[in-house]
């Protein structure tokens, strides 16, 4: 697939180590992407610049070879957005806000617009500024989704959205994708990203640690197990002399979290053998998991 996003050697440094720093992001056209990382790792920096809203110290950004800077514009024309920080112009109701954004952008039928209203289940008839944290979250998505643009930046788009309300902006996100559009999606809930994204960028004070598809890190990464033991003096055995990496442990409960690399899970079992356990239990590797491992080892899983 032809690429539509690039960032290319992007820096922005605000000083005293804020800012985003020589940042380098592909994204393929039709593809689900996600941005990772910790509240000012630098997510909304990066999607600014994508707006055409900051100027970047050095480095480019474009979407579908258009300079974001230098044709803001035309990147607001085409792209749908949700921002960080979601700041309403006062125009009265929801309503009367979703019928300007239906004449900027060209819409005639309002449809699709009445049909995400009662998915978020909006009253749009309330003035915007006396609207929900929540509610105005749920305007912000009604009104960057609502012409089915084929490129869209969600900027922590569930902020404020209960878990029935995030639940259907996932399944949206997913309709978006199938149709073929272009997803770029920040946020610091990994089960989002898990749910939704073909790849995943990992950020950490302000640089990109690394860049991952779903298939590396569902095949690729060592297994955890937890184990659980009968009996305290044979757990704290295993604990102590196991040449396995011991990820978490709780000598309350005599059970631990170790680490199995893919080629040894039979010498793993053969070791566990020779004790009486309680449980052995596999425990899926979660982007968050991964994340944590990156951050631990430097950006060197």
């Amino acid at each position: 697939m032809p690429e539509i996003i690039k960032i290319q050697h992007m820096t922005k440094d605000y000083g005293k180590g804020r800012g985003i720093f020589d940042f380098n992001i592909s994204i393929n056209e039709g593809e689900a992407y996600g941005l990772v990382g910790t509240n000012g790792s630098g997510k909304t920096t990066t999607m600014r610049h994508l707006m055409g809203f900051l100027a970047p110290d050095s480095g480019s950004c474009e979407i579908g070879g258009i300079n974001c800077r230098q044709h803001p514009d035309q990147i607001a024309k085409r792209v749908g957005y949700v921002p960080g920080q979601i700041d309403f112009p006062d125009v009265g109701s929801g309503t009367n806000f979703l019928k300007i954004q239906a004449q900027y952008l060209g819409i005639k039928d309002m449809s699709y617009t009445e049909k995400l209203i009662d998915l978020f289940k909006i009253d749009t008839s309330a003035p915007l500024k006396r609207m929900s944290k929540g509610m105005k979250q749920k305007m912000a998505l009604v009104a960057a989704f609502m012409a089915k643009p084929d490129i869209l930046l969600l900027d922590e788009p569930s902020t404020g959205l209960d878990p029935v309300m995030r639940d259907a902006l996932i399944g949206l996100i997913l309709e978006q994708k199938k149709r073929g559009a272009t997803v770029f999606m920040s946020s610091h809930i990994f089960k989002e990203l898990e749910d939704t994204c073909d790849k995943v960028t990992f950020i950490h004070n302000g640089k990109v640690i690394n860049t991952i598809g779903r298939d590396l890190y569902d095949e690729n990464m060592p297994r955890l197990y937890r184990v659980g033991f009968a009996d305290e003096e044979q757990y704290h055995e295993f604990k102590g002399h196991t040449g396995f990496q011991i990820e978490s442990s709780n000598d309350k409960y005599k059970h631990l979290m170790a680490v199995v690399p893919m080629n040894e899970m039979n010498s793993f079992v053969r070791e566990l053998a020779d004790y009486d356990m309680r449980y052995m239990r596999y425990v899926p590797y979660s982007l968050e998991m991964y994340y944590k491992k990156e951050i631990e080892n430097g950006g060197n899983v």
